[in-house]
């Protein structure tokens, strides 16, 4: 089947990349190709653009450009921030962070507990949300950090940043979220959600792959995990991708210009497609909260049948499935099984994420593909 026939809804895996954002990345892939460090014109120029984009991210964000640190993506802002935290302390100490965290945070973790750190997983709620009463109790023990992610990459279910941030700050403990799948779908201001550090990536955000950033609030203890030069502040060395960070500033100046009402439009269609799937297949189940969920994302559960085989029936639908497969066995997503559901049904689970371009004629056909493909496979 050609690319060009699928409907594609796996935005939360990437993004395409904006028609503004390429044209603002071409002059940096053919005639400005300086190294930003340098001290001629070449350099010059590259420099003033890494500087432009550090402010276009900066102005999405909320915060001040000096506090802006690029990096490779969301994987290298997670690890700078969780264990250049660490790096900071002289001895273990502990960490809280969620059972439903994405690898690029659960690794780190898990890491720094190889090393002595303590790390209590806090449980989350049937809509998939972190539950604060779990989280007080965490945080009271002692805690260094609190890394959770500000919305689920799966469920889209909104974490209570800004509250677990007041928990953090009240036994001193310093608060990280992982944005990536939040920047540019709702409003993500870090002043007003109080973190201390916060971690983005481009692809999710119709950037290119391979650039990132990092929200480092001024006067945050944080050490290098790489080491070399003395790139962003002697924090992240490397010559700067000059390119990616220019379709970054302009993927965030995109963002900025009509973020409330490009999510009300993903939104209702987002509605529309749980409506025209749920009118056609009898208990259908939704997987995550039912409003505090990102805009854009439908996390749904076919009875009686694997979501994975689901898919596969309707190949005019991109989509995933969250759930693990490993030598031929399936499992459930551990994602969705922390929120209670049973791993039977939960491996019925299907994921289906809008973008900007996504057309309500395009919902209206993946509905109909998708639940023809259930009724096959169900046996209705």
């Amino acid at each position: 089947m050609s690319p060009d026939s699928v409907i594609y809804l796996d935005h939360n895996a990437t993004t395409p990349l904006l028609p503004e954002v390429v044209d603002a990345m071409l002059p940096f892939l053919r005639s400005h190709f300086g190294n930003p460090s340098s001290g001629h014109v070449f350099g010059a120029r590259a420099r003033e653009a890494v500087a432009r984009a550090r402010g276009q991210v900066a102005g999405l964000l909320g915060c001040d450009e000096d506090e802006v640190l690029f990096t490779s993506g969301g994987t290298e802002a997670n690890n700078l921030a969780i264990r250049g935290v660490a790096e900071r302390h002289e001895r273990p100490g502990a960490i809280v962070t969620t059972a439903i965290e994405h690898p690029a945070t659960e690794r780190p973790c898990a890491w720094l507990e190889r090393q002595g750190w303590q790390v209590a997983r806090v449980g989350v709620d049937a809509g998939g949300r972190a539950r604060l009463d779990q989280a007080r109790a965490a945080i009271a023990g002692g805690a260094v950090l609190v890394t959770v992610m500000h919305s689920n990459n799966e469920t889209g279910a909104l974490q209570p940043i800004a509250e677990l941030a007041q928990l953090a700050h009240e036994t001193g403990a310093m608060i990280h979220t992982d944005a990536a799948q939040s920047l540019g779908k709702v409003a993500v201001r870090v002043r007003e959600l109080d973190v201390d550090l916060l971690s983005i990536a481009g692809h999710k955000l119709y950037a290119p792959k391979g650039v990132g950033a990092l929200y480092v609030k001024r006067g945050t203890p944080l050490a290098p995990v790489l080491l070399g030069a003395g790139h962003e502040r002697g924090l992240r060395p490397g010559t700067e991708n000059v390119a990616g960070i220019v379709g970054l500033g302009a993927a965030c100046q995109a963002a900025a210009g009509d973020l409330a009402t490009t999510a009300a439009r993903i939104e209702g269609l987002r509605d529309l497609l749980w409506e025209k799937l749920a009118s056609t297949v009898p208990g259908l189940g939704l997987n995550g909260h039912p409003q505090l969920r990102l805009p854009n994302t439908l996390n749904v559960r076919f009875p009686k049948v694997l979501g994975s085989v689901v898919l596969a029936g309707a190949p005019e639908v991109a989509a995933s499935t969250g759930s693990a497969c490993h030598e031929g066995h399936e499992s459930a997503s551990a994602v969705i099984v922390a929120m209670g559901v049973p791993a039977d049904a939960a491996i019925g689970s299907v994921r289906l994420t809008l973008g900007r371009g996504t057309t309500e004629e395009e919902v209206t056909r993946a509905a109909a593909a998708l639940s023809a493909s259930w009724r096959r496979a169900a046996g209705e």
